[in-house]
């Protein structure tokens, strides 16, 4: 074996990298920049951890988050490799020790937040020791264009200027094209290899449905499909957090609060519990989530439409790390796209910016409506073909029924047109349908011709087409006022009769076989499951640390089906590296040699 391979058993406790990690490990190990673009959970860490322990000197981290942070440090103390922080949380005597520890080459890494990297003392510092690399954690915060941008991570230039020589390698699960080329750009990384693994979460399931009663059909799918898992809610906004938070918790979940205006005690705590308990709900906006390590995460749902893309794959992304079967859950509606619009229209950015943003909301509108293999469309948006539908998502598992809406669509924007394109969705569905409404008897549009054409259409029906119609280009929201509809260019040749239109039927969608929450095999014996799971419950209490940094729900899982009894056989499971071994071997193997006489 190479040093890498024997580090990778040695430390970590695996038999072999997934590709593309080796060729990534042996490009910085040689000195040489790397891009790294992989899916969360696709074992981004180990690409700069073992080249880190093969380099001489210490590894600098660059991680945009404390919590991220103290995580990652937990897990690597726990196998015994020499890492600390430098943060906020760190006292002056504190801070001291560990810069201490750095020159004294008693560090195999460092993780810094971007602000504190940049500073001249840490520059100062670095310079007086030798670092074996640096790694550029959640990359895409570099680029403006994308939605977790951090201006401290501009600066990060330096590194190529002070350090030269100095193997640099920037990772993220998240990036298009033109953010990659920004990454490049401004970390100066333009020489390095690029890497882009396949974006592709076979386990997770997409599905995404209209909106009617947000609460009352996210209840539905909890209840009857994730009763008991850990799981992230995401909102729009800070209120809507606060209220589904405590609605839930209302109906006897476990359900905790997290945004930028909540104190950063309690985001804190919040997290720590997150990460520590098991069948905790979290209600966040986007503040939530980053670099989130929590494996167990069994499902993330929208009751607000992302803005990108991008945001969705990456908030997605948080389900299912550990490769179980996991539900990525979305409800939308076209208020949805009239708050995004009117967020974008109304933000400071220039106009190529804004430009930029549109075409990125309609791209993620696009993937909402589309009547084909969502996984195919969300793979293609980052340049990836996927062959044949993936089975696994709501479109396939069951095809959307679609319908002529070429007569329908001609009323709609006929109705638009013939009030001024002056008036929102709800009241040209009343004029549509005909009703008889204090507006409609002021603005007298009981006498236009459109006025109850459409009583053949339900209301909801009505406000599909109008959605549809939005979202594919041949109405635009008018984002000055109260959101009124107004025929864009594209729509004439529906007008003119020279094109016709497929529009999709809504229906409301069979619930989804339920998961397990807790993939388990048939082997598995689940008494002895839960033995192992309380020891490691109980050790995990006792360190502080979430439970899955002392061992994956993985490793518990091949404990109860090879039943090793001693050592040398423990040691041959996955994600046992030297110093669990050695710390926890002997306390586990009490609990599966307990079991084995009881059951003999």
């Amino acid at each position: 074996m190479n040093p890498a391979q024997k580090i990778l058993q040695r430390v970590f406790g695996y038999t072999d990298f997934r590709s593309p990690q080796d060729e990534i490990i042996q490009t910085v190990i040689g000195g040489g920049d790397a891009l790294v673009l992989m899916p969360t959970g696709g074992g981004k860490s180990l690409c700069y951890q073992v080249p880190a322990l093969v380099r001489p000197g210490c590894a600098v981290v660059v991680s945009p988050l404390i919590a991220l942070m103290h995580d990652q440090v937990n897990a690597l103390q726990q196998l015994g490799v020499r890492a600390a922080f430098l943060n906020s949380t760190l006292g002056p005597g504190e801070t001291r020790a560990i810069e201490d520890a750095l020159r004294a080459g008693a560090l195999d890494l460092l993780y810094v937040a971007p602000e504190r990297l940049v500073q001249a003392r840490t520059l100062a510092l670095l310079e007086q020791v030798p670092v074996a690399l640096f790694a550029i954690d959640e990359a895409h915060c570099v680029s403006q264009w994308g939605h977790d941008f951090r201006a401290d991570y501009l600066q990060l230039g330096i590194l190529h200027e002070r350090f030269a020589g100095i193997p640099r390698i920037a990772l993220t699960a998240t990036a298009d094209q033109r953010t990659r080329e920004e990454i490049c750009q401004r970390l100066a990384l333009t020489e390095a290899r690029q890497f882009v693994a396949s974006f592709d979460r076979p386990n997770i399931r997409y599905r995404i449905a209209l909106k009617h009663n947000a609460r009352q059909q996210l209840l539905r799918f909890l209840k009857e499909e994730r009763a008991g898992d850990a799981g992230i809610v995401y909102c729009m906004s800070r209120r809507r957090v606060e209220e589904t938070a405590v609605w839930l918790s209302e109906q006897g979940f476990t359900a905790l609060p997290y945004h930028a205006g909540l104190d950063a005690q309690a985001r804190a705590d919040h997290q720590s519990r997150f990460l520590r308990e098991e069948s905790v709900i979290m209600v966040a906006t986007v503040a939530f989530g980053m670099g989130i390590d929590k494996p167990d995460v069994r499902f993330v749902a929208h009751l607000d439409m992302p803005k990108t893309v991008e945001a969705y794959y990456q908030e997605t992304g948080r389900a299912g790390r550990d490769g179980g079967a996991a539900d990525a859950w979305m409800i939308y509606g076209l208020q949805d796209v009239i708050k995004l619009r009117q967020m974008m229209t109304s933000s400071a950015g220039g106009e190529a910016h804004k430009r930029a943003e549109q075409h990125r909301l309609n791209a993620m509108l696009g993937l909402c409506e589309i009547t084909t293999c969502r996984r195919q469309a969300l793979l293609a948006y980052f340049g990836e073909t996927l062959p044949r539908p993936c089975g696994n998502c709501d479109n396939c598992l069951e095809p959307v029924d679609t319908w002529n809406g070429t007569e329908a669509a001609r009323m709609a924007l006929s109705a638009a047109y013939r009030t001024g394109q002056r008036f929102g969705v709800n009241h040209l569905v009343d004029l549509l349908r005909g009703a008889s409404t204090d507006k409609i008897n002021a603005f007298d549009h009981q006498r236009l011709p459109t006025y109850g054409v459409g009583k053949h259409l339900d209301a909801q029906q009505w406000r599909s087409v109008f959605r549809q119609l939005v979202a594919r280009g041949y109405l635009n929201v008018d984002l000055s006022g109260y959101g009124a509809l107004q025929l864009a260019p594209s729509c004439r040749p529906l007008l003119r009769g020279e094109a016709q239109i497929e529009l999709r039927r809504e229906t409301v969608r069979k619930t989804a076989k339920q998961h397990t929450r807790t993939p388990l095999s048939s082997d598995v014996d689940v008494a002895l499951w839960e033995a192992l799971r309380e020891r490691r419950r109980e050790l995990a209490e006792g360190q502080g640390v979430p439970p899955y940094v002392i061992f994956h729900d993985r490793t518990v899982q091949e404990m109860c089906i090879q039943l090793p009894r001693d050592l040398p056989q423990f040691a041959r499971l996955t994600g046992v590296g030297e110093r669990k071994l050695e710390k926890y071997g002997p306390t586990f193997l009490r609990v599966i040699n307990e079991y084995v006489r009881s059951a003999e």
